[in-house]
């Protein structure tokens, strides 16, 4: 699974657990991966589950019936060096994830496949540039 660049954010200040999820959603948006609608689907699946995965990683997502929202399967990745409050964690690396039919279960397993290597992710969160960052994200684990 690849990432383009331009669905990444880097090197952002902290802010609220809300704030990212819509901020992942956004970048979703702009891509053309979804509609707008499947924003507060993202924001109503927190309610019920959690998406924090370990490792200081999130990986919010829609409900079920938002599937009809997704244009194509995609992700888009936030960076915030200094962590934010993910309910009783704190999450450096949010992954907003689109999967259309049932793309989203694949995303899921290959993310926390990548993902599960807690000095991977530490050689993530640590990475000085957004080039060096993707390039580590893009990366065979």
């Amino acid at each position: 699974m690849q990432v383009n660049m331009e669905n990444i954010l880097f090197g952002l200040e902290s802010t609220k657990k809300e704030e990212a999820i819509r901020l992942a959603g956004d970048v979703l948006l702009k891509d053309g991966l979804i509609e707008e609608p499947y924003i507060e689907s993202m924001l109503a699946k927190e309610a019920t589950d959690i998406t924090y995965i370990g490792n200081g990683i999130a990986i919010p997502h829609g409900l079920s019936d938002a599937k009809k929202y997704v244009n194509s399967s995609g992700i888009s990745v936030l960076h915030f060096p200094k962590g934010i409050q993910y309910d009783d964690n704190i999450a450096y690396i949010i992954i907003g994830i689109a999967g259309k039919d049932n793309d989203h279960l694949i995303l899921l397993q290959e993310l926390a496949i990548k993902l599960s290597d807690p000095s991977f992710v530490e050689e993530l969160v640590k990475a000085p540039t957004k080039e060096i960052f993707t390039s580590l994200f893009n990366s065979e684990v």
